[in-house]
């Protein structure tokens, strides 16, 4: 990102130009970055058992440990399982890569805020990773206590991967599990683009997309619903903070669009009724003043 000129006026923010290529590299050494320090950080099977128990417990006093039950359930209709294996593991990866994309080159005013809280979230999820190893319901029976009635569907069920797969099983964290990423990100996704698509099925696909994201990370044994939780509060806490030192201003993305021509550009006209209201407010003293202009 370059800063390019302030408006000699002073009352405007500076213009700012981003180039895809340097937001692209950014977000892969960011992920490898990520990546690594989830990926080598997974603690002890003893520990995030405990977590495991801990997390069930509390979900048993709010009355929402139904986990098993729901995926008891679902097990009777072969092909949904398989459906939300294929969604739990590839849609949060292009759902979210596309939102960042669209938003760069359809709302770029808006991106950097949007980034900057995509960014948050994911550092702040990998502050659980690190510190509270969790023990996903479908692995459960590797503790040696029985299944809890979970089935681990990406192991039972076709798909293109599996955790127990050799390479997979070695390179992941398997007790990264709390807050859900998956959760985390569909939020992510739902808030920055429902308000800005503009056909109606798009915007109910969209805002619908974290209900299909809970029931694929709960009915595939990935996540309990306290991970969920966890997820949102990430989420909304990155979004928070992005608010806070995300600078305001115009934004260019378009390598051939001029900052002059944007920097001369008038600024967005007030609403009637805010400008009534600065009018209303308004001294007699300033009004008189007003009037003799």
């Amino acid at each position: 990102m370059r800063l390019l000129r302030r408006n000699p006026a002073g009352g405007r923010p500076p213009v700012r130009r981003l180039y895809w290529w340097k937001e692209a590299l950014t977000v892969l050494v960011l992920y490898e970055v990520y990546s690594a320090i989830r990926n080598l950080s997974e603690g002890s099977k003893a520990e995030a058992y405990h977590h495991a128990r801990q997390i069930m417990h509390w979900q048993h006093m709010l009355g929402i440990n139904h986990e098993a039950t729901l995926q008891s359930w679902a097990l009777h209709a072969r092909p949904l399982i398989i459906f939300l294996n294929y969604v739990y593991g590839s849609l949060h990866f292009i759902v979210t890569a596309w939102a960042v994309i669209w938003l760069y080159r359809r709302h770029p005013g808006d991106y950097p805020r949007w980034r900057n809280t995509l960014a948050l979230t994911t550092v702040l999820a990998l502050i659980g990773f690190i510190f509270w190893p969790l023990m996903p319901p479908r692995l459960l029976y590797t503790a040696g206590h029985g299944t809890y009635g979970f089935v681990d569907t990406l192991a039972r069920y076709p798909t293109f991967w599996s955790f127990d797969s050799g390479a997979i099983h070695n390179i992941s964290n398997q007790y990264a599990a709390m807050p859900s990423l998956h959760f985390g990100w569909s939020l992510f996704c739902a808030a920055s683009l429902a308000p800005r698509l503009r056909r109606r099925p798009a915007k109910v696909a969209i805002a619908l997309y974290p209900l299909l994201t809970l029931s694929a990370i709960v009915l595939t044994a990935n996540h309990y619903f306290l991970d969920a939780a966890g997820g949102a509060a990430v989420f909304l806490t990155g979004y928070g903070i992005a608010g806070r030192f995300t600078r305001p201003g115009p934004v260019i993305t378009d390598p051939e669009e001029s900052p002059v021509a944007v920097e001369a550009s008038p600024p967005p006209a007030r609403r009637p009724d805010a400008a009534e209201g600065e009018a209303s407010s308004a001294s007699p003293s300033a009004s008189a003043r007003f009037a003799q202009s």
